[in-house]
């Protein structure tokens, strides 16, 4: 019995709730009066969301797709922004579109979760137009996303993007022919400089299912119209793309099946999918792709041009470069090096002196002190605004002040490192040392990213595919990998303790998440993906990308992650006020001087890492400046903490990204595990006399 059989034949999941079965029934996403859905497809990074922006203007909202942790953006083109933009053409929807600006995809066949929701949504608004934007100079992987489209009967306009990019390496798409072949309008682009824009919001009233069709082996046919026999009438012209999925063995449309054929039908189907696969001296999948490869490039033959191989060697070359098991590593040491820098010593480093210090320190937060000290006479009020635990003078000041800077520079570093092409090689790069610990080169980039914040680490765990790699990065993020605020206070600890510290310190973390990896592993629940990863060329980052993407994630961040650094803020202000923070500290005590062999002052460093990590090794930093740590003690305590328990807006970030229920249980592992290392570290150095020479 083939996956897709067993996933029909299982029962529906526990969580999938009311919203999961109106979603496996196909019901749309209501949309208010007359407003038409507009779908937004197209492989990643293809400029999706800069046209996007373009359509809805202001009105947009962000949000978890119903199940999932991915995020998808909606918004409305009204009639009034498409006057603006083109002119007004006719007809148009009465109120104009609702737009969906769904995640990337390379296939509709899913391979991740981004792929499962753009088919979901696709499915759930048949018959709506789809815009879907391609790069001109990807031709052939762009129609592979066309051909899926027409078999699932769906309307298309096509927006060739990167127009530019395409002339500057002197690639040719000829638009009018490929718009004849296909049977839709096809719309040149550069979207970042709005060329284009007037003619793709004419073309939208003309949106056509593409002329763009596949014929599979005799075998794959007859399978595929005894699958459509099969459906529902209701599908309409979807019919022959999901009668595909199925049959290529799709396991996420066990859902879908189960609401629309009763059992008999079932039981029919799997057999024909069975049947199928016996017949094949090859996967279904595979021949499936093979042969739309096969009538794409046909296509791409009558309609690309691109220069001659020694035209782009040095984009090619510094391609190869980038992979190669000797220069490849010395690139990445130094790209790494580079990010590291502007994020954590310049980011976290002087950005933050200058806006933490200079500007909240000196300006803003005195002022607010002194203007809430003669309006607010009421002591409790006065606190909760600019106490201790302010809103001003903590949540803002952190969340403004401190984050920020290393948000902004992480932003800016990673759309660099994404426009260039450079991500995929790096994730070639380390594949082979991640799939140690269960995962694969995809996984480089929140690890890494966790060194200059791992809130917004945590947060580009949606780039993995499966849902158990996202549990084990996040764990391993929130266990073992410390900001870059944190580490810059943990290396001025170890240069003080000295070379032997620093290595017992590194060899110990780097141990722990190498074990911890791999067994989690092995005990956590699902299947792990393939590394499977399309290069694109390597080429010089545009700065209109750069910008568009940069502030499209700083607008994200004020709007959903600053809020959590107010909550945790009231969170402590309500412990303090209720006399449970000094509680909590006297408590801690048995633990940290019996276990861990650390001073009682040392209870306090703990709490503020809860709050912030590099607080919490700032404070053990003021310890060995007071002589109150001798080495042994300094790393012990910088194990300890650097395995601790994540901040809390990490804490919350993985609540909002995992669920409460896993972000539980991590905290309950990750809170004993860092005591026992702490604690076994302090017996083994103590027990075998080890000073670090101090």
């Amino acid at each position: 019995m083939t996956e897709l059989a067993t996933a029909i034949d299982a029962p529906p999941s526990s969580h999938s709730g009311a919203g999961a079965a109106a979603r496996a029934a196909g019901a749309p996403d209501p949309t208010p009066g007359s407003w038409q859905t507009l779908c937004l497809v197209g492989n990643p990074n293809v400029g999706k969301s800069v046209i996007f922006g373009h359509l809805t203007g202001r009105y947009v909202t962000v949000s978890n797709y119903p199940g999932t942790t991915v995020e998808v953006a909606r918004g409305r083109a009204s009639r009034t922004i498409l006057h603006e933009l083109a002119g007004g053409p006719d007809p148009l929807p009465a109120d104009g579109f609702e737009v969906i600006d769904t995640p990337g995809v390379n296939t509709l066949i899913p391979v991740s979760e981004d792929e499962k929701v753009t088919r979901d949504i696709l499915l759930a608004h048949p018959g709506s137009p789809v815009l879907q934007v391609a790069d001109c100079k990807n031709l052939r992987r762009a129609l592979l996303i066309t051909l899926q489209l027409a078999e699932l009967g769906l309307p298309v306009v096509l927006a060739l993007n990167m127009m530019d990019e395409a002339r500057a390496r002197r690639v040719e798409v000829d638009v009018e022919r490929l718009s004849a072949i296909l049977g839709v309008p096809v719309v040149p682009m550069i979207a970042t400089r709005k060329s284009g824009l007037k003619a793709l919001v004419e073309s939208l009233s003309q949106a056509r299912v593409p002329r763009l069709a596949a014929r599979y082996d005799p075998e794959i046919e007859s399978a595929l119209r005894r699958i459509i026999e099969l459906l529902p009438p209701a599908v309409g012209d979807t019919g022959r793309g999901i009668a595909i999925m199925l049959a290529a063995g799709d396991s996420t449309m066990g859902d879908w099946v189960r609401a629309r054929l009763d059992q008999p039908a079932i039981q029919e189907l799997n057999a024909i999918i069975a049947g199928l696969a016996r017949k094949q001296s090859e996967a279904v999948s595979y021949a499936v792709n093979r042969q739309r490869l096969a009538a794409v490039g046909g296509v791409v033959d009558q309609v690309f041009r691109a220069p001659a191989a020694r035209a782009v060697a040095l984009s090619s070359r510094i391609g190869a470069l980038a992979m190669h098991p000797v220069w490849g590593v010395v690139m990445m040491i130094v790209v790494l090096a580079a990010v590291y820098e502007f994020v954590g010593v310049f980011g976290a480093g002087t950005l933050v002196g200058w806006i933490e210090e200079g500007l909240f320190g000196k300006i803003l937060n005195p002022a607010a002190t002194r203007l809430v000290d003669a309006i607010l006479p009421v002591a409790f009020l006065r606190d909760l605004v600019v106490g201790e635990y302010g809103l001003l003078t903590m949540a803002l000041t952190y969340g403004i002040a401190i984050v920020l800077p290393i948000v902004f520079t992480f932003f800016l570093a990673f759309s660099v490192l994404e426009d260039s092409g450079y991500l995929p090689r790096l994730a070639v790069m380390v594949n082979r040392g991640f799939q140690y610990m269960g995962l694969n080169g995809k996984a480089v980039l929140p690890m890494v990213l966790g060194l200059g914040c791992d809130t917004m680490a945590t947060l580009t765990t949606r780039i993995l595919d499966k849902p158990k790699e996202r549990v084990l990065v996040t764990l391993l993020l929130a266990l073992g990998v410390p900001c870059s605020a944190q580490l810059g206070v943990v290396f001025g600890m170890l240069g003080q303790a000295g070379p032997a510290a620093a290595a017992v310190w590194g060899g110990v973390i780097l141990g722990v998440l190498f074990v911890v990896g791999w067994l989690a592993a092995r005990v956590l629940p699902g299947e792990c993906s393939a590394f499977v990863l399309e290069l694109p060329p390597m080429r010089m980052p545009q700065l209109g990308n750069i910008v568009v993407k940069t502030m499209a994630r700083i607008e994200w961040y004020l709007r959903e992650a600053l809020p959590l650094f107010v909550v945790g803020t009231l969170l402590l202000f309500a412990l303090d006020k209720l006399k449970l923070l000094g509680a909590i500290v006297r408590s801690a005590e048995p633990i940290v001087v019996g276990l861990l062999g650390l001073p009682a002052a040392a209870s306090q460093a703990f709490i503020l890492g809860f709050l912030r990590r590099d607080y919490g090794a700032a404070g053990f930093f003021a310890l060995q400046k007071a002589g109150g740590l001798d080495r042994v003690q300094v790393v012990v305590a910088l194990v300890t903490m650097t395995l601790f328990i994540p901040c809390i807006a990490n804490w919350f970030v993985m609540v909002k990204e995992r669920g409460l229920r896993s972000a539980l249980w991590m905290t309950a592992f990750i809170m004993p595990f860092a005591l026992g290392m702490g604690g076994l570290l302090n017996a083994i150095l103590r027990g075998f006399g080890v000073t670090f020479g101090g």
